[in-house]
């Protein structure tokens, strides 16, 4: 039974508390399209993308309009290239080609999948792709790319933390006249899953249905809202004002999701309940850290708090929901997130610390801005480094970096939008070149033998 109450809460979560649907997002397969003939199987790609998303936007809209909730983004996500590109023998560049053109079609914000999966070694066309992905995201506007290379089960493969350390510095190099994006478009993964709504890491997994629709959710300004409330609650009471708001936040997006799909006609895949922020003002996670009782994000205690409002959410969330998955929890991206960008300013928040927080929250070192002068070594290590984090505690990571290519520290890049601008952030100089340089792989830890 609606409750009068519950409906204007939801009215004023979404006017003034910046609430929204950050995502929907159309995961298609693609194995149907594979082809020897390269011409063949880009054609097929383009008509299956523009044939099953074709309605995708208009749906989405339609849904904003009915129940006034803001969806910010449509996307789509494609079964990772590397496998459809594989049976042709040449550049798959041209697959990112017809993915834009695709994209652009349909009119969605981006487009996922331009992936390779290397946790334990490269297949026919991995090497290839994974070498193209700088020329890709240059010649492209909407096109996303991922690499995942390492897994608790197998490992990590140090020789493709090696070559994405140099992938990233060119993405960067090639784009540098659209202040780097190239990079900003490039996710390195440890632990990758199959249903991630979120760009740019998004890719449709072999396991999945043909066709399925996949939901991200927002919120962070809803929960920083409910907690101001509560000035004086102890640190049970404020997990427990997470996990109620949470849920309140997660029932919107299963009310989106399921009803996209059955106007979509495909299944309902996953309700992913990450609080998603952005560089507006009120939208950012690290203001809820804040909020909870830290001078600024970055300072002692902020790994602690992180750690809180990683599980009242993911609790709260999974009782609102039918099918929860993607990467679900808080994300941390410095460029995106208004207290998070302050708190680089400022210098209370390092890189170091950022690794810290990264084993508790959902995903990684997300949307960072270095010295532009970084070594191809350095960007591996950091790979390395952050992919250790998953591998143990058998969670997603990733690294999503980005050199500021003729900029130092103090400076900033500005993408404007949800990518928002990035601080320069200061990084450790002394090298790890024999490490990264041994190659081969990291052994998968013991827990990892489970069956």
């Amino acid at each position: 039974m609606l409750n009068v109450y519950d409906i204007l809460e939801t009215i004023r979560m979404i006017q003034d508390e910046c609430l929204d649907i950050r995502t929907i997002t159309m995961g298609i397969s693609l194995l149907d399209c594979i082809d020897s003939d390269i011409d063949k199987a880009c054609a097929k790609v383009y008509d299956k993308i523009t044939r099953c998303a074709k309605d995708l936007v208009k749906v989405g809209e339609d849904i904003e309009k009915e129940y006034g909730i803001p969806i910010i983004n449509k996307r789509i996500s494609v079964t990772p290239i590397a496998i459809v590109s594989a049976a042709c023998n040449c550049s798959p560049v041209k697959f990112a080609l017809t993915m834009d053109a695709a994209a652009k079609a349909v009119g969605v914000n981006l487009i996922g999948g331009y992936s390779a999966l290397v946790q334990k070694g490269f297949s026919a066309g991995d090497v290839e792709l994974i070498n193209s992905i700088p020329e890709a995201l240059a010649k492209t506007e909407r096109v996303c790319s991922s690499v995942n290379i390492g897994s608790t089960k197998t490992g990590i493969n140090l020789d493709a933390c090696k070559l994405m350390g140099k992938i990233v510095k060119q993405s960067a190099e090639m784009t540098v006249d659209k202040a780097c994006f190239g990079a900003a478009k490039l996710v390195v993964f440890c632990n990758a899953v199959d249903d991630n709504p979120f760009m740019a890491g998004a890719f449709h997994g072999v396991g999945e249905p043909d066709c399925m629709i996949n939901v991200g959710v927002s919120g962070p300004g809803v929960v920083r809202s409910a907690l101001s409330k509560y000035p004086d609650a102890n640190i049970t009471e404020i997990a427990d004002i997470i996990k109620k708001t949470s849920y309140k936040i997660t029932r919107v997006g299963q009310l989106v999701g399921v009803t996209a799909s059955e106007r979509l006609g495909v299944p309902f895949g996953i309700v992913d309940l990450s609080l998603a922020p952005t560089p507006a003002v009120g939208d950012s996670v690290a203001h809820i850290l804040e909020e909870i009782g830290l001078e600024q994000c970055g300072t002692h205690g902020t790994t602690a708090t992180l750690a809180l409002l990683n599980d009242a959410v993911k609790k709260g969330g999974v009782m609102a929901c039918s099918r929860i998955g993607g990467l679900s929890g808080a994300f941390i991206p410095v460029s995106e997130d208004a207290g998070m960008i302050d708190a680089a300013k400022s210098g209370c928040l390092s890189l170091e610390k950022l690794e810290a927080m990264t084993a508790v929250c959902s995903v990684g070192l997300d949307m960072i801005v270095v010295p532009g002068d970084i070594s191809e070594d350095t960007i591996a290590a950091i790979i390395a480094d952050e992919a250790a984090i998953g591998m143990v505690n058998t969670k997603t990571t990733a690294v999503r970096i980005i050199p500021a290519i003729g900029k130092d520290i103090g400076d900033e890049l500005d993408w404007g939008g949800l990518f928002g601008c990035g601080p320069v952030m200061k990084i450790n100089n002394k090298s790890a070149s024999k490490f990264i340089n041994r190659g081969g792989q990291i052994p998968a830890p013991l827990h990892s033998l489970k069956n």
